[in-house]
């Protein structure tokens, strides 16, 4: 049992037990084959479902931030103050722009989860030629790459998609 005496008023701990889903590996604090998740709030009141929705989404959040360390903010290259700080809003706008391309491009469920890492070997390496025929312009891929569909439905949906107003 959790001495909850020493936390501020209303808190509470919110202890669930779920069979990890197959193919998961367990670990050494999974009890009876459930894996045990807590988490703790100060919110009064509300649904058991919403409160861990809520979590949830903050987890995401943190997915998020942790990715972004990939994509520029762990190293910071240059020297002055307000250098780096131009850097970090440069890489903060590139991490926007790939979470909407991953959101309104890609297809299916996976793809849309892919880390910087593994969008950048392999979406954002793709060798392509750009062919002009007839004043159009048309960006061609090997058909043979693994990654050439999702890459280019992903191109056809993002196109498709109206500019704001």
């Amino acid at each position: 049992m959790v001495d909850l005496s020493a936390w501020p008023a209303g808190m509470r701990l919110i202890v669930r037990a779920e069979r990890p889903h197959p193919g998961a590996q367990l670990r050494g604090t999974d009890v009876d084959g459930n894996r045990i998740t807590c988490f703790a709030t100060s919110t009064a009141g509300g649904q058991l479902a919403d409160l861990e929705l809520r979590h949830r989404r903050r987890a995401r959040c943190e997915d998020r931030t942790r990715a972004a360390k990939d994509t520029g903010p762990a190293n910071l290259p240059l020297h002055g103050f307000d250098q780096n700080r131009i850097w970090l809003e440069l890489v903060l706008l590139a991490q926007d722009l790939v979470a909407w391309a991953q959101m309104l491009g890609l297809s299916g469920h996976e793809a849309r989860r892919w880390e910087p890492k593994k969008l950048r070997l392999r979406l954002f390496s793709a060798a392509a030629r750009l062919a002009a025929t007839g004043r159009r312009r048309f960006l061609r891929f090997n058909p043979a790459w693994p990654w050439a569909e999702p890459l280019t439905g992903a191109i056809d949906r993002l196109r498709l998609l109206t500019a704001p107003t």
